[in-house]
């Protein structure tokens, strides 16, 4: 809609660049064009106001297809005033003069148009398909809906251009569309069952693999444990045997060492023996000699200096005497002898 201002008694219009607009004054165009701006005496101006950008235009209809089934047909047509001044000669694109809006709907009656005329080539090729043939027909319907707006000789008197005809879907009602889905459902379920079944066998002869790897590690493990021990015991049996050796060799050691020793001190105590039984034997015989020489010299003496020396030798050796009683008996004897012995001399 065209922006219009006032200025006193005089208005000001300023359109926008995707709108036509004509300015007529007592049946005859002032001016006319896109974009434009001007001002006028609302008494006297007819204004006029046509959009000239592309236009969607969504349809929705019903077909019966050759099998007696509804469809229901989406549809999107794109059309725009290639001619607002013819359009304007034909339909009412006026607009008020001092608030600058539309007094008709006149996009409304190209809608109806386009709309009618959209829908009579989709009926008649739809018609003559069979409902499985129908659904797949996109492609047909919309060439036979472009085939039928471009060269329509209604459209080009208004000055409308189809731009472009797009079928969304044709679609049965939902009974009968979920009905007809339900095969292929079907079969995509028995796909996805099959495939799920093949992966889970898979993954049984994965878990199979992975139990039988399991298994041979656990034999294997089992073998080497096996060798260790045995290895184990080996080392053990060949330490002991090497120890046991050592041990022996060292007893023998010993046993050398011991015997060595005990000959030698069996050869020191012979010889020892030998040297104490030649010193005994040479102390015997200095012995036997000083007693021999002793011997000879007191043979010489007569019996009373050898009891004399006898006693002295005796009294050196006896013990502590207290007390000593001299009877007369012993010291007449005494007497009598060393008087016989003075007497010899």
């Amino acid at each position: 809609m065209a922006d219009v201002s006032r200025r006193f008694f005089m208005r000001h219009l300023r359109s926008t660049p995707t709108n036509w607009v004509r300015h007529s004054v007592r049946g005859r165009a002032k001016r006319e064009g896109i974009g434009l701006a001007f001002w006028y005496r609302p008494l006297t101006a007819v204004l006029s106001e046509v959009p000239v950008d592309d236009r969607e235009l969504p349809l929705l209809f019903h077909a019966r297809t050759s099998d007696f089934t509804d469809v229901t047909v989406q549809a999107t047509v794109t059309y725009r005033v290639a001619d607002p001044a013819v359009a304007v000669g034909r339909l009412d694109f006026s607009i008020d003069p001092y608030t600058g809006k539309a007094r008709a709907r006149p996009l409304d009656q190209i809608a109806t148009l386009l709309a009618e005329l959209a829908q009579q080539p989709a009926l008649d090729l739809l018609t003559r398909l069979p409902l499985a043939e129908a659904l797949t027909e996109v492609a047909g319907v919309r060439e036979a809906v472009s085939a039928a707006l471009g060269n329509e000789p209604r459209l080009s008197d208004l000055g409308v251009q189809v731009v472009s005809a797009r079928v969304v879907a044709i679609r049965p009602e939902p009974e009968l569309e979920r009905a007809l889905q339900t095969p292929t459902r079907e079969a995509v379920q028995v796909e996805a069952d099959r495939a799920t079944f093949a992966r889970r066998a898979q993954a049984v002869e994965q878990e199979r693999g992975i139990a039988e790897n399991e298994l041979q590690n656990k034999i294997e493990l089992a073998r080497r444990e096996q060798q260790l021990v045995e290895q184990n015991g080996a080392n053990t049996r060949r330490k002991a045997e090497l120890v046991a050796a050592a041990q022996l060799v060292e007893a023998q050691g010993r046993a050398e060492r011991e015997k060595l020793l005990n000959a030698a001190e069996a050869e020191k105590e012979q010889l020892l023996a030998e040297a104490k039984a030649a010193g005994v034997r040479a102390l015997g015989v200095a012995e036997g000699e000083a007693e021999a020489a002793k011997l000879a010299a007191y043979r010489d003496l007569p019996p009373a200096v050898l009891q004399g020396l006898a006693l002295r030798e005796l009294a050196g050796q006896l013990p502590e005497i207290g007390q000593l009683t001299v009877t007369p008996d012993v010291v007449t004897n005494l007497l009598s002898r060393f008087g016989a012995a003075s007497s010899d001399r």
